[in-house]
């Protein structure tokens, strides 16, 4: 008997229905994904199973690379140039073990949804599943615009760093009739606030050159940031994304802001007073542009990352090194800056994740003390990353629901760099509606499939179309 079924994670009469006559044929809009434009353009299928689902080169699933190490397969079979056959029947030995795990229901849902594989995967059956997929990879149906196709995928936004020349998004923005959605940048400026980074300097003028202005001082990569804004925005750009692991808010002065900026492009030693200071000037600069652009700003805050430094100087970032932050008072640093702005009416649609589930509570009571104006102007962001699992997800959706207004949520993102990681949508959305359905069971809700499938209709997309403003109906 197969894992998946019609009424996965649907426990109830009401979410059958809620999820079978409304979530299921919704479009996507993936606001929030690490997929390269180049590869999106390029339409390169890929040779294998291995290729796809765990690495190709340097790039890769690091939610597979973690449990697959624990598992004790050998580097060269998970990052490394091993055979690629043999990592696929690695991974099927470590799926035998990971019950429990988001990536056990995960690997089936794909596997069903992409390739109509609907067998368990293991050791045993690993040969037939890799030929069966392969042979479909081969095919113009698995390139990677048909992948984003079949799943129904109507935006795509991709990070990017603000220095970008967005080659290829340009190019994309000519097939888009073709292709039938849109690839649209979003700004990550993590690389800006990296002072201790040695290459500072280098990407300083970097930086400086996209903009076509010196960057010298912070007042210079305030205008440069500006004409990146102009840029991105020109390019369909409507957010941007920060990576705030850690974050105190401290003020500094124009000129102090100046100083610091110059003394990290010289390499000088700086201390963390310094490097706090210039990070809460620079996060208000680019709330203000954010804000001026009609943007949406994504905080993903309290984040331990590429804590096994050997590793990371072995492999780099993103390979599965990190963890939860556990910064306890991030929260309220977070809502200093946010009350700072206020005074000014900075704050642009907000949308506020933290790795540490402890921190959603405060964060959706703090969100909620500055909004006015418009609809729902900031949101706790999804369950991200380690809590990417059904109790994680009903988690964020029970708090969303408590402290605001569940029917303005955004709903979901993938945070992937796999074409295949649409099915978490899916997973998603039988989640949220099973989590409803029980609601009418225990009746907290009257069971109107108008109303509550209009619910479900919005979160799985119309809100996110209506909220970010990149997207209309043709």
């Amino acid at each position: 008997m197969s894992l998946i079924n019609e009424d996965f994670l649907l426990n109830n009469k009401p979410a059958k229905k809620l999820f079978h006559e409304y979530a299921k044929y919704m479009p996507i809009i993936d606001f929030h994904c690490h997929l390269s434009s180049k590869e999106i353009y390029e339409n390169k299928n890929y040779s294998n199973l291995t290729q796809i689902w765990i690495n190709n080169g340097s790039s890769g699933d690091h939610y597979k690379w973690r449990l697959m190490r624990a598992n004790g397969v050998p580097e060269e079979l998970i990052t490394g140039y091993g055979d690629d056959y043999q990592k696929m029947v690695s991974w099927a030995e470590t799926i035998e073990k990971a019950i429990g795990n988001p990536l056990y229901e995960w690997t089936h849902l794909e596997l069903k949804s992409f390739f109509e594989i609907n067998e368990n995967f293991n050791s045993e059956n690993v040969k037939g599943i890799w030929d069966k997929a392969n042979k479909m990879l081969a095919t113009e149906e698995f390139s990677p615009r048909n992948l984003v196709k079949k799943s129904n995928v109507k935006v795509v936004c991709t990070t990017d760093d603000p220095e970008s020349n967005l080659y290829y998004h340009k190019l994309l923005q000519k097939d888009e009739k073709k292709n039938g959605f849109k690839v649209l940048p979003t700004m990550r400026p993590d690389k800006a606030f990296n002072l201790s980074s040695d290459s500072y300097g280098e990407y300083m003028k970097e930086l400086g050159q996209s903009a076509q202005i010196e960057i010298k001082d912070f007042n210079s990569l305030v205008s440069a940031f500006r004409k990146r804004f102009e840029f991105f925005h020109k390019n369909g750009g409507r957010l941007s994304d920060h990576g705030l692991n850690t974050f105190h808010f401290i003020k500094l002065t124009e000129d102090e802001l100046n100083k610091v900026v110059v003394k990290a492009i010289n390499n000088d030693k700086l201390s963390q007073y310094e490097i706090a200071g210039f990070k809460t000037g620079l996060m208000e600069s680019l709330m203000r542009l954010n804000r001026e652009f009609g943007w949406t700003m994504q905080y993903h805050i309290n984040v331990i990352r590429s804590a096994n430094k050997p590793m990371f100087e072995q492999i780099g970032a993103d390979a599965g090194f990190d963890s939860i932050g556990t910064q306890y008072d991030i929260t309220n640093n977070i809502m200093k800056l946010l009350i700072d702005m206020q005074r000014e009416n900075s704050i642009p649609k907000t949308i506020l994740y933290s790795l540490n589930p402890n921190d959603w509570m405060e964060l959706a009571t703090g969100m909620g003390v500055f909004y006015g104006g418009e609809v729902q102007k900031l949101q706790l962001g999804s369950a991200w990353w380690f809590n990417d699992t059904r109790e994680g997800m009903e988690k964020q959706l029970k708090i969303m629901a408590q402290q605001s207004l569940l029917a303005n949520f955004v709903g979901m993102v993938t945070d992937s760099r796999s074409f295949l990681s649409y099915s978490r949508h899916e997973y998603f959305r039988r989640v949220l509606c099973n989590l409803l359905g029980e609601w009418v069971e225990q009746g907290r809700v009257q069971e109107d499939y108008n109303y509550l499938g209009k619910i479900v209709e919005d979160i799985s997309f119309n809100n996110a179309k209506k909220y970010f403003g990149f997207y209309s109906e043709s």
